[in-house]
């Protein structure tokens, strides 16, 4: 009975640290959005996707979206 106290202690714990890793990412990809313009005036160029919208690809490296 220990042991299963124990696993249901482990999993709850690994489960709240996902929860927080998941926070900080959705966090990281709600950065603010840029225009076309300031996307190009920074180096960075302007894609559209179907379905996915419009990005701008930053030299290093990183997406924002494009209003």
């Amino acid at each position: 009975m220990r042991i299963r106290r124990l696993l249901g202690l482990a999993l709850a714990t690994a489960a709240l640290a996902g929860a927080g890793a998941l926070g900080a990412a959705t966090a990281q990809a709600a950065a603010p959005a840029v225009t076309s313009a300031e996307c190009t005036d920074q180096g960075g160029t302007v894609t559209s996707q179907p379905y996915g919208g419009t990005w701008c690809t930053l030299p290093d490296g990183t997406k924002v979206a494009v209003n």
